[in-house]
């Protein structure tokens, strides 16, 4: 039955069904096969959303939407490109500082990367720069927007592994920064060898007066990490001050949205989350098979011994199947497939979850930069005209440099448990 399981999961993704029904097909396949109770379906599938944490998910996909609608976005790049524009090339660091720092308020890769680039693409195009590296390098900087919190997969992990969200948060600073930083170093060695221009200079009076426009929308991040790490409010209840203060200052500080405007956001980010949610009902149920029969254990008794148990050849096949997944899969789906399989051989070899947790999105989040299945390049290609294939052909050193910072995250972790263990000790 586990076989079948497997099989009939990628026979259905391969004739093109969607994910979340192959997932669920899948599993009722199973269960019919074993002459199981039906009944035990339904209550399966509300199980698996009825966490408190899941809160969080709708919540920041609004308030994702929300930045890149509501000009918050728009005012933070400006006051970045005034900041670090003058630079060779500064507006290729402004489009991944911008990332990063919009990734401090999103939780989403695709919010990050449509934010920063509505913003910035056609300013890049205006002042020289190739569009198809400007349209990869915005989309590869999009893979930030889950590493450093929030982040919804980070949240899909800790209810899945049992982890708290906050801890995960921590960790994904550094991991994010990492990946910020040499993105940057690639940008500036590509503006050398292009000649890229430098931005005019601005006064100290303009930058102050930009600092001052993008006061709120900067205030946004604080206010969230602020007030998680601090003890305010949890995660959750982080998410919906997200949307209520984003919502506040699009509508009433920046008048940048008005009452249709807001009614299509809402609806939206109703149908993204309830998406996401049905994927993570069926795969709760897909989850319970693999349990039942014990698929994860063998799985992890294989890998322990085709590998001899050495913790590097084990995290190794991890690696390749993370990136591989991500290259075919949507995020959320692979996370949650992928995270059960791989706990029991994690466990065996005594890793700590925290740690893996950030392997698994990192790894995962490179996937939204890697074709075919790259959803930052999708947006880019929207904002862009740019076919996929053209966005493509630049991104792959950039994913090649992302997958550096990958291995780094993974066989040193302290890269992701040092801030954790400062602020909350135990791990």
């Amino acid at each position: 039955m586990g076989v079948t399981l497997i099989v009939s999961f990628l026979l259905l993704l391969v004739f093109g069904v969607p994910i979340a029904l192959s997932i669920g097909f899948s599993a009722l396949i199973v269960h019919v096969l074993s002459d199981m109770p039906l009944e035990a379906m339904p209550q399966t599938l509300f199980s698996g959303v009825s966490s408190f944490s899941l809160v969080a998910v709708p919540f920041f996909v609004l308030a994702g939407d929300i930045l890149a609608q509501g000009g918050i976005s728009d005012r933070i790049v400006a006051f970045a490109e005034a900041t670090l524009g003058r630079i060779r090339g500064g507006l290729s660091i402004v489009s991944i500082v911008a990332s990063m720092f919009i990734a401090a308020i999103s939780g989403s890769g695709a919010a990050t990367t449509a934010a920063v680039g509505s913003a910035l693409l056609p300013q890049l195009k205006k002042k020289g720069y190739d569009l198809d590296f400007s349209a990869a390098l915005i989309a590869a900087s999009g893979t930030i927007g889950v590493i450093i919190p929030p982040s919804v997969p980070m949240v899909l992990y800790a209810v899945i592994s049992g982890v708290p969200v906050s801890k995960l948060f921590m960790a994904g600073f550094i991991p994010g920064f990492l990946m910020g930083g040499i993105l940057i170093a690639y940008a500036l060695y590509i503006a050398r060898k292009r000649g890229y221009p430098a931005s005019e200079p601005v006064s100290g009076r303009v930058k102050f007066g930009l600092f001052l426009n993008a006061l709120w929308g900067l205030m946004t991040p604080v206010l969230i990490l602020g007030g998680i790490f601090s003890g305010y409010f949890t995660p959750s209840e982080a998410a919906a001050v997200a949307v209520v203060y984003s919502f506040f200052v699009a509508v009433f500080i920046y008048k940048a949205m008005d009452a249709k405007k807001v009614y299509r956001l809402v609806v939206n980010a109703g149908v993204t989350s309830s998406l996401i949610m049905f994927i993570i009902a069926t795969s709760k149920f897909f989850g319970w098979q693999l349990a039942f029969y014990e698929i994860p254990d063998k799985i992890a008794s294989a890998m322990l011994s085709a590998t001899g148990g050495v913790p590097f050849m084990v995290y190794l096949v991890i690696i390749v199947i993370i990136l591989i997944a991500g290259m075919f899969m949507e995020t959320a789906s692979a996370l949650i497939i992928l995270t059960p399989i791989f706990l029991p051989a994690i466990l065996s070899l005594g890793g700590n979850l925290i740690h893996f947790g950030m392997i698994v999105t990192v790894g995962l989040a490179i996937g939204m930069a890697t074709p075919p299945v790259a959803i930052d390049i999708y947006v880019a290609s929207a904002i862009t005209g740019l076919s996929l294939e053209q966005i493509s052909r630049p991104i792959i050193p950039m994913i090649i440099a992302l997958i550096l910072v990958f291995l780094l995250v993974t066989y040193i972790p302290q890269i992701s448990l040092f801030l954790p263990a400062l602020v909350y000790g135990s791990l």
